[in-house]
């Protein structure tokens, strides 16, 4: 059994203490043995709400140092992300990280950078790749043909309150990566280029860029486009946007909940050629989510395997994440070849 200290106890920290306990190839394999927030209340009332007898305080290098842990989970602001991560590989402990991965890409490298040196896994929550719709997607592909453009919306009014009210590129760098990440995925290939804009609409509750439209090319020639919004009242998309995936033979549709449909060309004649309907199969038996996320890099720890959502693969999705803000702001395409 891996031992684990989560440190940053907001709302959100509620999800992961719920799949921990809940959860039972987590539950068998992670001991929760300590809670570390700025605020020691917090932590303690975090604590007692999942009624877990573990250690609480503020400092998260003093506790790793008393507890030793074999896994830190980061869920604190970005802002706080490398120093929390930097200090947990430094005491041998493996980390998995909320997103985004870093505040930059410099960031992000240099975090690549001490997980190897310190020879521990860091791993980033991109829950979406742990969706069945996802994977069923994933495993469908080959029945549309060859894979030529992905086409994402995501448009839906948040209100949270707190940090994201005043953040700038707030979409594009708090939400978007999922999207890009999951695009990334099904298109298995880096992305080469991005084309975006940002605004903040009329009647927006951010401070700025509640709303951004992209244009990404792949290598191979694949295009993905992406249209959002986080001031978008009355006809919400869902959390995990609607897609359309077209392919040389045919095109899937994802309404990113439980509607997908496919259908493939069957025919050469015709205005319109003859479609037919293509029956996608379900996903395996999967832990959906952010359960399924952390139960991939707890086995990955367990194997010394790769997880699926390490920081060196989840690096390339940030940089779609910096160079559609690059572009958004400088009004020019950018070009990512470079990474």
């Amino acid at each position: 059994m891996q031992t684990a200290v989560l440190v940053g106890c907001g709302a959100m920290s509620d999800g992961w203490l719920s799949a921990l306990r809940d959860v039972p190839e987590l539950a068998a394999g992670i001991r929760l043995a300590g809670l570390v927030d700025l605020d020691l209340g917090t932590a303690k009332a975090r604590a007692a709400k999942h009624n877990l007898d573990v250690a609480t305080g503020t400092d998260l290098a003093a506790m790793l140092q008393d507890l030793k842990p074999d896994l830190v989970f980061d869920l604190v602001i970005p802002a706080a992300r490398a120093q929390v991560v930097k200090t947990a590989l430094a005491h041998g402990a493996h980390v998995l990280s909320e997103k985004p991965m870093a505040n930059s890409l410099d960031e992000a490298r240099d975090l690549i950078t001490a997980a190897a040196q310190a020879n521990r896994l860091h791993a980033v929550i991109q829950n979406r790749r742990f969706l069945p719709g996802i994977r069923r997607i994933k495993q469908a592909l080959p029945l549309i043909g060859e894979l030529t453009a992905v086409h994402v919306d995501f448009f839906i009014g948040a209100h949270f309150g707190g940090f994201r009210d005043q953040m700038e590129h707030v979409l594009l760098l708090d939400m978007a990566i999922h999207t890009f990440d999951a695009a990334r995925w099904i298109i298995d290939r880096p992305a080469t280029g991005v084309y975006a804009r940002e605004t903040n609409p009329k009647g927006s509750w951010y401070a700025h860029g509640a709303s951004a439209d992209a244009l990404f090319d792949f290598e191979g020639g694949v295009t993905m486009t992406y249209r959002g919004s986080w001031c978008a009242e009355g006809a919400n998309t869902a959390w995990e946007a609607s897609w359309r995936i077209i392919g040389t033979e045919g095109t899937i549709l994802w309404d990113g909940n439980e509607g997908i449909t496919a259908h493939r060309v069957n025919g050469t004649e015709g205005f319109f050629r003859p479609l037919t309907p293509v029956d996608i199969p379900p996903a395996p038996p999967m832990v959906e989510g952010h359960a399924g996320v952390i139960l991939d890099f707890l086995r990955a720890v367990e194997t010394r395997s790769k997880p699926l959502t390490e920081g060196r693969d989840n690096i390339r999705s940030l940089a779609m994440v910096f160079a559609a803000i690059d572009s958004a702001t400088t009004g020019a395409p950018t070009d990512m070849r470079p990474l």
